[in-house]
């Protein structure tokens, strides 16, 4: 009857632990992992479109995560999608001030992320800056609606 018990609290055990493996997974893809560097330094980008694009979307830069997306929202000023992204303080202090940010695509229909690439100007970016040169998402439809109206010409 002891071994019993024993066997019963081990199986138990183990798939707690699965549980919890699982759990941590899907925060760690989620975005939403405890533990992670600190992000503070705030950069601003404005998009034309955003196509899709997700707050807690990564922000890469030559394929690497190096921030997170925190906030979209209209700009009032110029009726523009307005990205929030928090990157990690030791690459965007060396953002120059002509970086650009272009909204990209994982696969052919994967999930929406940022990426930055440095321009070559000498002045930097200051925490709260804005990235001037965007380059919106590439909407599917708006590429048939193109394609089917030079058809018909």
């Amino acid at each position: 009857m002891k071994r019993s018990k024993w066997l019963e609290a081990g199986v138990g055990a183990f798939v707690l632990a699965g549980f919890l493996g699982l759990v941590f997974l899907g925060l760690q893809v989620s975005g939403f992992a405890p533990g992670q560097a600190e992000q503070n330094f705030t950069v601003y980008a404005n998009f034309s479109n955003i196509g899709g694009l997700k707050e807690r979307s990564r922000v890469t830069m030559a394929g690497v995560t190096v921030g997170r997306i925190t906030n979209i929202e209209l700009d009032p000023q110029w009726l523009e999608g307005r990205v929030t992204m928090e990157i990690d303080s030791d690459v965007g202090e060396k953002l120059s001030e002509d970086s650009t940010a272009s909204i990209l695509t994982a696969g052919l229909l994967g999930e929406k992320y940022i990426g930055l690439s440095t321009g070559g100007a000498p002045e930097m970016i200051k925490d709260g800056g804005t990235i001037r040169d965007t380059q919106s998402a590439l909407v599917l439809e708006e590429l048939i609606q193109q394609f089917v109206s030079n058809m018909s010409k």
